[in-house]
């Protein structure tokens, strides 16, 4: 990708500060979204990985939808303005984040559902190994907030109620799981489920084992 100042390339390494640049250097530096490439989107996708929005390894050059869920997770969990486009103000909050921590406490494998802020986190041994953005249930529909654990997993479940397949469910509470959807807002929009954005889903099946321990928070 064009930057003629070379700046991030040169400071990947040196962690936060590979995207936390000066104004005037920011000001020259191209937006980050789908479509984008090169050196710039290695190093978004090593600090999101660091921040538990990707995978560590998650180092691939082009900027996909995959990218743009974990930069809307970062930017909901931060407080910013929600686009998934990575400008000026996303840039300086990247270089200044810290992993989020988790809410609760316990031992293993948790996941907490953040009802409030629409993000879930995966949890191994207290420390957060995963957060995205998800859409709990709208209005009339709310997922209920409690404690609950996984005691059903299936690739792809039927939902009788509604007549639609759940990719990747993993149920929790009576009929409501953890599943894929293609269409994960930013609000609550659901029927009562939490949606997982596609390219994550198969992910969070595999961490949801059955007895995992499922925290909604409100």
């Amino acid at each position: 990708m064009r930057n003629g100042t070379g700046t991030v390339l040169a400071t990947v390494a040196l962690g936060a500060a590979a995207l936390a640049q000066p104004a005037a250097a920011t000001a020259a530096t191209e937006l980050l979204q789908l479509g984008s490439s090169g050196p710039e989107v290695v190093a978004l996708h090593e600090r999101l990985g660091a921040l538990s929005y990707l995978r560590s390894d998650a180092d691939a050059p082009s900027f996909t939808a995959r990218t743009r869920h974990a930069v809307i997770a970062f930017q909901m969990r931060e407080r910013l303005g929600v686009d998934g486009v990575v400008g000026p103000e996303t840039r300086r909050a990247l270089g200044a984040a810290a992993r989020p921590r988790p809410l609760l406490s316990g031992p293993g494998r948790r996941i907490e559902v953040w009802r409030g802020r629409q993000l879930a986190v995966l949890v191994r041994d207290g420390r957060v190994v995963r957060t995205l953005h998800v859409s709990s249930g709208a209005a009339g529909y709310t997922t209920p907030a409690g404690r609950f654990s996984v005691f059903r997993r299936e690739q792809l479940s039927w939902s009788v109620p509604y007549g639609v397949w759940l990719p990747w469910a993993a149920y929790f509470n009576g009929g409501i799981a953890i599943h894929g959807h293609a269409q994960v807002p930013t609000y609550p929009a659901s029927h009562g489920c939490v949606r997982v954005p596609t390219p994550f889903a198969r992910a969070v099946y595999r961490f949801a084992t059955l007895g995992t321990r499922v925290d909604v928070v409100a």
